[in-house]
């Protein structure tokens, strides 16, 4: 797997913000752990970056590759 890169990533559900603005890198093979509260938008990151998700706004990248439109069963992610 490559390096996974969140670029101003938001996520809105109607009116309500489930994720504010959020960057982070996460270098190949590094093992990150997304803690918090309940409701702070650890299942939505992990959901937009597996693709269950489409982003309010920003970028997911694999490496450089945009996954923007790219299909949840197409992304090699669990």
């Amino acid at each position: 797997m490559s390096m996974i890169r969140l670029e101003h990533l938001v996520k809105r559900f109607g009116t309500f913000t489930a994720l504010k603005t959020m960057d982070l890198t996460i270098a190949d093979g590094e093992f990150v752990a997304l803690l918090g509260p309940s409701g702070c938008g650890k299942s939505t990151t992990m959901n937009m970056i597996a693709g269950v998700e489409v982003p309010s706004e920003g970028r997911i990248l694999f490496g450089n590759r945009d996954m923007a439109g790219v299909p949840m069963g197409r992304r090699g992610v669990g």
